[in-house]
């Protein structure tokens, strides 16, 4: 019985990979803005959306369901350009014990940029699918992201 795994993908962009990952390391309230997914987003406790005691609280949509979390800056390493955000409550908790989602933009050899985006996930139990639906979650947005980060 595999209760814990991992998914990860790879994606290209077309916006300079530090741009990218600065929406997310200091205006992540920005992404509701140009994702069109994420339908809310709010700090629900903490004076700083960036600081790892905060607490932001997400309104989505995967599948074509609206779906609810509470997410937390776990680490961030601005060398690596990674940050590691901790996926709670809401509809998480009914699935998994741990969801961490990791997101970290690099520069390519060939001048591009790409976006990693890996989930670390346990289930609750051996009848709960891997969040597959998260990787094409995660791939639109970053193709709306990255889409509005290269006309602004």
């Amino acid at each position: 019985m595999v209760l814990a795994g991992k998914l990860s993908t790879e994606l290209g962009i077309k916006a300079p990979a530090s741009k990218f990952y600065n929406l997310f390391a200091t205006q992540l309230h920005e992404v509701q803005n140009h994702c069109e997914r994420v339908h809310h987003t709010k700090l629900q406790q903490g004076e700083d959306w960036h600081h790892s005691d905060s607490v932001k609280h997400w309104k989505y949509v995967i599948d074509g369901k609206v779906h609810t979390c509470n997410e937390s800056v776990e680490e961030v390493d601005e060398q690596n350009k990674k940050i590691t955000y901790k996926l709670f409550g809401g509809d998480i908790d009914e699935h998994y014990k741990v969801f961490k989602l990791i997101l970290q933009v690099f520069d390519k050899s060939d001048g591009s940029g790409a976006v990693k985006w890996t989930i670390e996930y346990e289930k609750i139990n051996e009848d709960i699918y891997p969040p597959n639906g998260w990787m094409d979650y995660l791939s639109k947005c970053t193709r709306d992201l990255d889409g509005n980060l290269v006309k602004a």
